[in-house]
C-alpha cells in the first residue's frame, strides 16, 4: 500500500513490501493493525482508481500503462458491493 515496490520484468508489472517489518500486515482503519498471508512478491494485474468515480453502470474496458506494462483500469463504483465485485474480478476476470 503506502510502501510497496514495484518493478517491470519479463512485459510484466511486479510489487512487493520493501520493509520486511511491515510486510504481511495490513492497517485497518477502525479495526487495527492485521496479520495476512503474504509473498515474496506478486504480479500486478489491475489497476483501481480511488479518485474518479466510475459515470457508467457498464463501463467500457480501461487502460493505462504503467513502466511499459499495459494493465486494465477500473474506476472507483459508488456501491457497497464495489470490494466484493473487485475480488471477483481478481479472481475470474470479466466478461467479454
Amino acid at each position: 500500500d503506502d510502501r510497496t515496490t514495484v518493478w517491470s520484468e519479463d512485459g510484466q508489472l511486479h510489487a512487493r513490501c520493501p520493509a520486511p517489518e511491515i510486510a504481511s500486515l495490513i492497517e485497518a482503519r477502525g479495526i487495527g493493525i492485521l496479520r495476512s498471508p503474504g509473498t515474496d512478491s506478486t504480479k500486478v494485474s489491475l489497476v483501481v482508481d480511488l479518485a474518479q468515480v466510475e459515470p457508467d453502470r457498464l463501463p467500457r474496458r480501461r487502460h493505462v500503462a504503467s513502466l511499459g506494462c499495459d494493465l486494465p483500469l477500473v474506476l472507483q463504483a459508488q456501491n457497497d458491493h464495489f470490494p466484493s465485485a473487485l475480488m471477483l474480478y481478481l479472481r475470474h476476470g470479466r466478461q467479454a
